[in-house]
């Protein structure tokens, strides 16, 4: 099968060959003609330039994968690509270094005058009166400690400054390992912070979160920072303060509007060192994006969701959890199977302690339940959409302490008819179910299953066993789970092959079983 991928942005895209795949390299082209020829193409890649909103996803019936070169998806919308199945995939860490260098750069340009300095010898004025500050011995607060966040700690560092944090995604234990005291508060930050740098993403959440009123909690004579994005930090307050003596100088890479009007104060402001967006713009950084992002996208087409920023799990996740993520997938598939009714609300609970957060395991249900309902493509992008569409609630349970194996999943799938639940485990890193309701087994989730209930009585799995045989359908495995001596059972089989409805019929008529559901995973 040939995959077609789109470029619409420039970027370096290496030399490496992917067989199967056509690559159409266009950069700079209009929007009219993307939405217009969309259609062909499986994947996208673009940079910031291409907005991939909903005309152009509902326009793009064939899309896959949307590829951005770089780290912010601003200029994607996520919950409609989610929506439709579509994977978005970034390169958050191949550009890490540069803009990390850059961010530094600015505060290190501001902090001695540079921008002003180098303006006043352009106009021919030999000034040496002005003094800047040293960046040994003092605060550097930095408001998001992520990769870039990260690596200007590490840089702050060397150059003897106290680093303090705020980002309350962040364990305490990846901050002490920089040699960063994380805060629990951005106020008790910026109370202390004489240089402050922001490097979050643009969210609701972060969107002007920086004003007049946070400025001033800045010591007097503080120096601020955005290699970001623009809109985290209020332009007009930060122009306000500036201008009324407060702080020292400021270091812009990002505007909110970019490119940034002509007569914008801040760019004619003598205390403002700025670059045009230039984080990401090195030759090294270009060439890690190009042929990373490129990587990714046809990893991506070929089904690895590694990278896939709207799955809800990261790489190291993904890693971490791969054995539960078809553990996930086989519970949903059974459940929706041996569950009667319509379904209404889904519990995926979680026992012990996992490496990474488990959510995505829920997801990884979801998109087992529907992939047993649903004709249109189900994937680990669009389940959760997809499940909410229907009506149908996922909540997810955590619980440190464990059931009898060190990671336990338990799925409760409630109908207007009935509640079961199913449970299971990673064993030697493959999926077991080890148990059904209130019945211990242990079962391979795959194949062909009949989930049998009955009174724990003699001889129910020899006539069960007679009645298959005479059909043809040969039993390659079972397991048998009970609650007490005497009373209710639950046994699995595993066949060769799905009985047929005469042989279910005759299963169903026999009087020593209670129920029986055939599963197919």
């Amino acid at each position: 099968m040939m995959w077609r991928i789109l470029v619409t942005d420039e970027m370096q895209l290496g030399e490496a060959s992917w067989p199967g795949v056509l690559l159409d390299y266009r950069p700079g082209m209009p929007r009219e003609e993307v939405l217009e020829a969309i259609g062909a193409y499986d994947a996208l890649i673009t940079r910031s330039r291409t907005r991939v909103d909903r005309e152009l996803l509902e326009r793009g019936t064939r899309l896959k994968v949307i590829g951005r070169g770089g780290v912010g998806v601003d200029n994607i919308d996520l919950e409609e690509a989610s929506r439709r199945g579509v994977m978005v995939v970034n390169v958050p860490e191949a550009n890490t270094r540069s803009a990390a260098e850059l961010a530094f750069a600015l505060m290190l340009a501001a902090a001695r005058g540079v921008a002003l300095s180098d303006r006043k010898l352009r106009e021919g004025v030999w000034d040496r009166k002005f003094l800047g500050l040293e960046l040994r011995g003092k605060t550097l607060g930095i408001v998001g400690l992520g990769r870039i966040g990260s690596q200007v700690a590490r840089f702050a560092k060397h150059f003897d400054m106290r680093v303090l944090a705020y980002d309350p995604y962040i364990p305490r234990a990846r901050a002490e390992s920089l040699g960063v005291e994380l805060v629990d508060e951005l106020e008790a930050l910026l109370h202390r912070a004489q240089f402050l740098t922001v490097h979050t993403p643009l969210t609701e959440e972060t969107r002007g979160m920086i004003g007049r009123r946070e400025l001033y909690l800045l010591p007097k004579n503080a120096v601020v920072v955005n290699a970001a994005r623009g809109g985290i930090i209020q332009e007009e307050a930060l122009l306000e303060v500036l201008e009324e003596g407060h702080l020292f100088a400021v270091g812009l890479d990002v505007f909110a509007q970019e490119p940034p009007p002509v007569d914008h104060p801040l760019l004619h402001h003598p205390r403002v060192v700025h670059t045009a967006h230039l984080g990401a713009n090195t030759f090294e950084a270009q060439e890690r994006v190009g042929e990373a992002v490129l990587e990714r996208v046809v990893k991506a087409l070929k089904g690895d969701f590694t990278y896939a920023i709207n799955t809800g799990f990261d790489p190291e996740a993904f890693q971490a959890l791969k054995g539960f993520i078809p553990l996930g997938e086989a519970l949903g598939k059974l459940l929706v199977q041996i569950t009667r009714g319509r379904a209404q609300a889904v519990e995926v609970a979680f026992y012990g302690r996992f490496e990474a957060s488990p959510e995505p395991v829920a997801t990884a249900v979801a998109k087992g339940m529907l992939e047993r309902v649903l004709s249109e493509g189900v994937n680990l992008v669009s389940a959760g959409p997809l499940l909410r569409e229907r009506g149908i609630h996922l909540s997810t349970y955590h619980d440190p302490e464990p059931r009898g194996y060190t990671q336990l999943v338990e799925v409760r799938l409630s109908t207007d008819q009935e509640t079961r639940r199913a449970r299971g485990t990673v064993l030697g890193s493959q999926p077991r179910l080890v148990g059904i309701d209130d019945y211990p087994l242990e079962v391979v989730p795959e194949g062909h299953l009949l989930v049998c209930v009955n009174h724990d009585r003699p001889g129910v799995v020899g006539r069960v066993g007679t009645l298959l045989g005479e059909a043809g359908v040969n039993i390659a495995g079972m397991q048998l789970g009970r609650d007490a001596p005497g009373g209710r059972a639950l046994f699995v089989l595993t066949v060769d092959e799905r009985p047929s409805p005469e042989v279910l019929e005759a299963l169903a008529r026999l009087e020593v079983l209670e129920r029986v559901d055939v599963v197919e995973l």
